[in-house]
């Protein structure tokens, strides 16, 4: 009976780069992204220049930035309800399921973005943004590092005390992951362009998941060019000068 069921018609629009045509920065449409691809249905993108937005695009989905999506024809536009619809819709057995198992999974890094966006908007002159940035990573470095619970096997007579996991819920990237690592990568590349700031070292559990994901051809494939991130945050970093 599975076998029977016609593949959906899914189509992503996502931001384009300064280009007009690769991808552009936007962490939003790379989470969409990294959900479709993990979800391994077939589906095609398509970069919006929002310089010029196609007539077409402009029927489609007036007044709308992307990223959106057209399944069998439907129009979807806000991606929260994007990525809910696509869990409930592409579900097993055909499709796997990415929620997480831990709900800390989506929570650890809900404000770290928030945090970047104050740190390099008050650059150079921001100990205190850079301090809470900070306790941030080492509110992250900490979830990563600690065992979950299904990590931890009750019988056995060694004691786990630091998670060897590669994603924040499991060996699995999940939703949680999709959400997270565009944002982390936006960090990486922006801070360290324009703040000269590294994410430490002694973080350890940050850098064994980022250098995880990046070996991951879906989160390594629908990243942006540094130089797309750069050129997003040019105007952001250097409105102080």
């Amino acid at each position: 009976m599975q076998k029977s069921e016609k593949e959906p018609s899914v189509e992503l629009f996502i931001k384009a780069g300064h280009d007009g045509e690769n991808v552009g920065n936007c962490p939003f449409c790379q989470r969409l992204f990294m959900v479709l691809w993990l979800k391994g249905v077939k589906f095609t993108v398509t970069t919006v220049d929002m310089r010029k937005k196609p007539a077409e695009l402009k029927d489609l989905a007036p007044g709308t930035n992307p990223p959106f999506l057209l399944f069998n024809g439907t129009l979807k536009t806000d991606f929260i309800k994007i990525e809910e619809f696509l869990e409930q819709t592409l579900a097993p057995p055909r499709y796997p399921h990415l929620s997480p198992l831990n709900k800390e999974s989506f929570d650890v890094g809900a404000d770290i973005f928030a945090k970047f966006s104050a740190f390099i908007k008050n650059s150079p002159n921001n100990a205190f943004h850079e301090k809470n940035l900070l306790r941030e990573f080492k509110r992250l470095d900490d979830y990563l590092n600690s065992p979950l619970p299904e990590e931890i096997d009750h019988n056995s007579k060694e004691t786990i005390t630091i998670s060897k996991r590669k994603f924040l819920d499991s060996d699995s990237l999940t939703l949680a992951d999709c959400n997270l690592l565009p944002k982390l990568h936006v960090i990486r590349v922006a801070a360290k362009k324009y703040c000269d700031f590294d994410i430490p070292a002694e973080f350890t559990g940050v850098w064994r998941y980022l250098q995880n994901a990046y070996e991951r051809e879906e989160f390594k494939q629908t990243c942006p060019a540094d130089i797309e991130i750069e050129k997003a945050y040019f105007n952001v970093a250097n409105k102080r000068k």
